[in-house]
């Protein structure tokens, strides 16, 4: 069967990242790769050529040069915390690759607050050529990126509701500590799961392991990568925990969905 898209993880970690900035932690000290994680995002190449990015993180610089992302078509936007819009400007080097403008997606919160913390890009009066050139558009239901489907997910973040994303049977729930209740038919079928597991103890704005591996047993995904992981789940040692089918993700996996 031919891929209907492949998911490349440019970030797994949270708004720290890992290794934490003054800590000396097993896992922050590790060796293993798989313990570096950058701030949470995934690329999305569809079968079609069109390049989705979800987010654009404060890393995204290094994430598009370590793992060779040379097209952006479109940008969706979870939320407008900082771990997930700080890289915006870095979407300059991809207006001058395809010498257009690309277009975002997020809620109305979101859009507003882009549109706030990065006054400049939308300041007529502002000089010189440092100035990313993006089209804001709310989001209001799916919408079709290239010929797929993608339909947005409200989530609870804490008390905020923001989005993940559904296309075809995979779907991308970051930021997450609750699912709403007309969001879980949204998710039914979903095969590949991409889902919150900030760390053991539980935390108000973000899903703990436990809580995330009830979503899975409610959704039963034939793959599972949980994201946006601290300190406090070392890659190898997790894994060996987890039920079958399900995984810690890492920056730099590649995923094929059918």
């Amino acid at each position: 069967m031919t891929p209907q898209a492949r998911v490349t993880f440019l970030g797994t970690g949270t708004s720290h990242g890992v290794p934490m900035i003054g800590c000396a932690c097993a896992t922050c000290q590790s060796p293993d790769p798989r313990d570096k994680r950058w701030r949470p995002s995934v690329y999305i190449e569809l079968a079609d050529g069109t390049s989705v990015l979800v987010d654009t993180t404060p890393d995204l610089r290094a994430q598009a040069l370590t793992f060779g992302i040379r097209r952006v078509d479109t940008v969706l936007f979870t939320h407008s915390h900082v771990d997930h819009i700080l890289g915006l400007d870095d979407l300059r080097a991809y207006n001058r690759l395809q010498r257009g403008a690309i277009p975002c997606y997020g809620d109305e919160r979101t859009l507003a607050d882009l549109r706030r913390i990065f006054g400049y890009v939308f300041n007529p009066d502002v000089e010189g050529g440092g100035v990313p050139k993006i089209r804001l558009t709310p989001i209001g239901g799916p919408l079709c990126i290239g010929r797929q489907e993608f339909v947005p997910v409200p989530l609870w973040h804490g008390r905020r509701l923001i989005l993940g994303f559904r296309v075809g049977r995979f779907a991308y729930l970051t930021d997450c500590s609750g699912i709403p209740d007309a969001s879980w038919p949204l998710l039914d079928g979903v095969e590949v799961l991409v889902l919150d597991a900030l760390r053991h103890k539980p935390h108000p704005t973000h899903f703990s392991l436990a809580e995330s591996l009830e979503i899975v047993a409610r959704l039963r995904p034939a793959r599972t990568y949980f994201t946006h992981m601290c300190h406090d789940l070392p890659h190898a040692a997790t894994c060996e925990r987890l039920p079958a089918a399900i995984e810690l993700a890492y920056d730099g996996l590649k995923v094929e969905i059918e």
